[in-house]
């Protein structure tokens, strides 16, 4: 174990400078690198809390609270002093309760690290590239802090526990399930998880340009391209995690190329002569059966084999239905913080989505909460508000609905709200004047009917 002061000694020896802070966003400390590139004395930050420090124009924004709205890390490059450009890199620590402990963040001077003009150029690039495929998703499905269903929570805890070896990934389930977001846990629990997370929708673009990307290219390769050369993918992700989304769409001629990545760690650049080296953690993902996909002579089967070491499955969102509510709650809160609203799901709003099949899984709904969260006239979101094709049958009952269905409906409402307010089956029981093995058995009836739907 090293000493406080051992420890300043230890950052203080760094080239870069380092930032720490707790898991709150307080600076516990800085060493002299930090202080030689910004300007700012440690003496100044040390007990700041980090929107303090942003308050007080030492900086203009802080990698450490974007760590902790992200939970992962987050990587930008800002400009200081007019023309010093800085990379800076935050990592959260995680207690063994899965919280932030800690937040360590990493400044490189780039001006000082680029000496050639070439060399800033393919920096640059690499910085777009991790910029650009290394989203941060700004609530969409990275953002989802808690895992409810005994099938998503199996799925995560696997993904988890083969995170920290170099096995490759294969994630299968529907487009909107959470693909990203799972291939983003196994990276922050990786050995790499310092290092850039690229994103590539292989679906998403022709295949000459799939091939440019993948593997950049040099000046003048083909007709229009960039004189200076282009670093591709296979580069940017060099140390880090490469997830390639909708794997089952890359076409058979890059098929082969990416087999080769793999079988050799090295590639050439579209036009090159010379290879690249490279070493990522590639995760693979698709919502197509590539068996079947093999069988019709759409996919190599030697590629799907080296894939496909450790096979994990999202179910689709009507499958997790015990989710839903939690996940209205979350993308609720989400969409008023990003828009400075105070909107509110009425309680049979979320008995009918709860119901719902959601076809488009958890991207259909973020979109939903979305443009309720926009559209709303008033606080409080209603049934009213639902597309028409959503509001359906409600808790009250509608338009040809039994009178005992409609009845069940609002003995299980009254129950569910004794049970909020009273907090145990005996304290609702006795509030609604009924017993408390009678409150249960109907319990258990419902839990059993919604089982069976599902």
């Amino acid at each position: 174990m090293i000493s406080g002061d051992n420890l300043q000694r230890v950052i203080d020896a760094m080239s870069d400078g380092v930032y720490i802070t707790d898991g709150h966003g307080v600076t516990l400390t800085v060493n002299k690198a930090y202080e030689r590139i910004t300007g700012i004395p440690r003496s100044k930050l040390v007990g700041l809390h980090m929107s303090e420090v942003v308050r007080a124009g030492y900086i203009s924004r802080s990698v450490s609270l974007e760590v902790l709205k992200e939970q992962g890390p987050v990587t930008f490059s800002q400009t200081i002093a007019d023309d010093h450009k800085i990379l800076v890199s935050g990592t959260p620590m995680f207690d063994a309760k899965g919280r932030i402990e800690y937040i360590v963040t990493t400044v490189r001077d780039v001006t000082e690290l680029l000496h050639a003009k070439r060399a800033e150029e393919q920096l640059e690039q690499i910085l777009k590239l991790r910029d650009h495929y290394g989203t941060s998703f700004d609530g969409d499905l990275n953002n989802v802090p808690f895992i409810i269903s005994r099938r998503t929570k199996d799925c995560y805890d696997l993904a988890k526990k083969v995170a920290p070896t170099s096995a490759k990934v294969l994630i299968q389930g529907e487009t909107g399930t959470g693909k990203t977001l799972l291939a983003r846990t196994i990276h922050q629990y990786s050995d790499v998880a310092d290092g850039p997370f690229i994103e590539l929708n292989c679906a998403a673009m022709p295949e000459t340009l799939l091939e440019a990307e993948l593997f950049g290219y040099v000046a003048g390769a083909f007709t229009g391209a960039s004189q200076k050369g282009k670093t591709g993918l296979l580069e940017a992700a060099n140390n880090g995690t490469l997830f390639l989304d909708e794997i089952g769409d890359l076409p058979l001629s890059l098929q082969a190329k990416l087999l080769k990545v793999i079988a050799e760690n090295r590639f050439l650049p579209v036009g090159g002569t010379e290879f690249k080296s490279t070493n990522f953690r590639l995760i693979s993902a698709t919502h197509h059966d590539l068996k079947q996909q093999v069988a019709q002579k759409l996919f190599r089967e030697d590629l799907l084999y080296r894939l496909n070491v450790v096979p994990l499955e999202l179910p689709p969102l009507r499958e997790r239905t015990d989710e839903v509510e939690a996940l209205l709650a979350h993308y609720l809160n989400h969409f008023n913080s990003k828009y400075e609203l105070d909107c509110q799901w009425h309680r049979d709003v979320v008995y009918r989505l709860s119901r719902y099949d959601w076809p488009g899984n958890i991207r259909e709904l973020i979109n939903l909460t979305e443009r309720l969260v926009v559209t709303a006239d008033q606080s409080l979101i209603t049934l009213a508000q639902l597309p028409s094709e959503l509001r359906g049958e409600t808790p009250e009952g509608a338009s040809g609905a039994s009178l005992k269905a409609q009845v069940e409906a609002l003995e299980q409402r009254l129950i569910e709200d004794a049970l909020a307010v009273y907090g145990t089956t005996r304290a609702a029981a006795k509030a609604l004047g009924i017993d408390q093995s009678t409150l249960v058995k109907k319990q258990q009836r419902w839990r059993k009917g919604q089982q069976t739907e599902s």
